[in-house]
């Protein structure tokens, strides 16, 4: 499965747009890691709590959208892009979203 940024792919030729796709996930904080971030906050630094928790939110979310593109039959996902929104208070949804495609077979 391809799975890119670019618009096109080099030595493919896409026939097919099937349409957008995407895959999210929604995450929420805990006091554990509240805790050392707040002491962050005031010594400075990287919180890798929350690097940690959005990295995991992030692959979650590129999981399930393959899953909607291999379940389309697609040969790709083209043009992925990633949003964040706050969902209700210390709560956050990572969102990927494309566009999936289909080649032209080589023969």
């Amino acid at each position: 499965m391809i799975v890119c940024t670019t618009e096109n792919i080099p030595n493919k030729e896409i026939i097919e747009v099937i349409g957008i796709v995407k895959g999210s996930s929604v995450r929420a904080r805990n006091l554990g890691r509240d805790a050392v971030a707040l002491i962050k906050n005031v010594v400075g630094g990287e919180i890798d709590e929350y690097t940690k928790l959005l990295n995991q939110s992030r692959e979650q979310a590129i999981e399930r959208l393959i899953t909607q593109v291999t379940n389309l039959n697609a040969d790709a996902v083209i043009n992925i892009r990633f949003s964040t929104a706050m969902v209700v208070q210390a709560t956050s949804e990572i969102l990927a979203y494309g566009t999936a495609v289909k080649f032209k077979k080589q023969e």
